[in-house]
């Protein structure tokens, strides 16, 4: 039987030992090394209520089938036993995973325990010492010092967004080219308030880059009438603009998330 730790908030401890886990299960090999075997807690600890993380060890058959990689490249299928064999065997198995994609049931469950909250890296492996990117897709935002870092390090190609009469005037002139819309929709992300009965009509656009940056313009709008434009995105017919319509969906709580990753913060 291969022996597995999956990494969780404490609050889902009491239900996890009664029913399981629900699939798919991200979880990584117990080996010798303690700090390797436990190495996601602090970057998961970084999105889970303050009561912090436990430790959720399974044991599954040897011939499971899972899958395994790091967690930037494409997973690879092995059995349970051959994803330990081959994370053991690495050199540097920092920010490898292996997921089960089924349900683990409560009698699979060998232990749940409690685990330093500062065992391992945040961000990424090899993170500290790297200056860290402060450009509007990468910088952290609403974390601790957050706004110092970005007062400190501002990024060449960001800064203020442009006033909303500016951004207004900008969009009236694109008209419909998709080339002059883009940048118009990347700088309409950077704001919680946009004016939706102005982009409305992008939804039936014929470029689907426009409906995609439409989707991720508009995914954390507070405007009235935000979250029906999106929904009705959810459907298109194109898996770019429909996956972002979707996840936006997802950040803003208003669909389950796959796998329940946000309740079970898998590693």
């Amino acid at each position: 039987m291969a022996l597995f730790v999956h990494l969780t908030a404490r609050v889902n401890a009491e239900r996890i030992r009664r029913a399981g886990l629900r699939g798919p299960v991200y979880c990584f090999p117990v080996l010798p090394s303690f700090t390797l075997t436990y190495q996601w807690t602090r970057e998961l600890a970084r999105w889970t209520p303050r009561r912090g993380m436990v430790a959720v060890h399974l044991r599954v058959p040897d011939a499971e089938p899972v899958t395994v990689g790091r967690y930037n490249d494409t997973p690879r299928p092995a059995t349970a036993a051959e994803a330990v064999a081959r994370i053991a065997g690495l050199s540097e198995a920092r920010g490898w995973e292996v997921v089960i994609d089924r349900k683990v049931g409560p009698r699979e469950i060998h232990a749940v325990r409690d685990v330093p909250q500062g065992v391992g890296w945040r961000y990424k492996p090899d993170a500290h010492g790297v200056a860290p990117c402060v450009c509007f897709g990468c910088r952290p935002r609403g974390t601790y010092g957050s706004r110092r870092l970005v007062e400190r390090r501002p990024h060449p190609l960001d800064g203020p967004a442009p006033a909303p009469r500016v951004l207004l005037e900008r969009l009236e002139a694109a008209g419909d080219s998709a080339e002059d819309l883009l940048p118009v929709l990347d700088w309409y992300a950077a704001k919680r308030r946009g004016p939706v009965e102005r982009v409305r009509r992008l939804a039936e656009h014929p470029d689907p880059r426009v409906r995609e940056y439409l989707a991720w313009a508009v995914g954390f709008w507070r405007t009235p009438g935000a979250v029906e434009l999106i929904e009705r995105m959810a459907s298109d017919e194109v898996d770019g603009v429909r996956e972002a319509a979707e996840y936006m969906l997802e950040r803003r709580g208003l669909r389950p998330k796959e796998g329940d990753r946000t309740e079970e913060d898998a590693a």
